[in-house]
């Protein structure tokens, strides 16, 4: 097991702008379905874990857990969240610093890892909008797991694919979620505000530094493993 440093990148909301697109496109999926629920209530759940999130909006819509049909209604709505977010692939742009602190990642030796769950055709989309493939050492995606953040699974399989001991890792995200899992993973959580989420709910949920964005990261990188994890070895830049 290599002793240097990894950094567990998330895309959604943490390099890409796309957090709002997942609530319009869960907003436009619950209406197909004939269901109410305010945005705010969707935004604070994106990033966790779908079967999840949809058991939870339809409660909030109503829909009781023993209702007729709920399963239906639930991958029905599960499917139109995928097609009404994919229609909006026009409208993702990379947040400040996406590029910069990946690459920033590389330059310092760190194995950089791309930590998600998102599912094959939307982790294509964000992978060709991020540009950054060179500087990727590894990738996780929905198929590598059943359950998605907080679940901690895919930031294990992350630092395994990463080869280092999970205390020699670092999860950047934007969400609770990220910070969850990356505890329960035994790895540390660092979090930036570009999902709209607030700096006390982040390091609420185990997030030890948080950022205005991946930017600010990016200039800060190096000192913040080096006060997170001390100075491990480093592999060629």
């Amino acid at each position: 097991m290599s002793d240097r440093v990894a950094i567990l990148f998330d895309i959604d909301g943490t390099l890409v702008d796309s957090v709002y697109a997942h609530v319009i496109a869960w907003r436009d999926a619950l209406s197909g379905v004939g269901l109410t629920v305010p945005l705010w209530e969707i935004h604070r759940r994106i990033g966790m874990d779908g079967s999840i999130l949809i058991d939870e909006l339809l409660q909030i819509a109503g829909v009781d857990d023993n209702a007729p049909g709920r399963s239906d209604l639930a991958d029905s709505a599960s499917s139109k969240h995928k097609e009404a977010y994919l229609a909006r692939g026009d409208t993702l742009a990379l947040l400040p610093g996406a590029r910069e602190v990946v690459r920033r990642s590389k330059e310092l030796g760190f194995v950089t890892v791309l930590a998600t769950s998102a599912p094959e055709a939307e982790l294509a989309l964000l992978r060709d909008l991020l540009d950054v493939e060179e500087h990727v050492d590894a990738v996780t995606s929905g198929e590598d797991v059943d359950t998605a953040k907080p679940d901690a699974t895919v930031v294990k399989i992350a630092i395994e694919r990463a080869g280092v001991q999970p205390a020699n890792a670092i999860m950047v995200g934007d969400a609770t979620w990220d910070s969850i899992a990356a505890t329960k993973a035994g790895a540390r959580s660092v979090a930036v505000l570009t999902g709209g989420i607030s700096g006390d709910a982040l390091r609420g949920a185990g997030a030890k530094r948080v950022f205005q964005d991946s930017l600010h990261l990016a200039h800060d990188l190096d000192a913040t493993v080096e006060s997170l994890i001390g100075r491990p070895g480093r592999g060629p830049s």
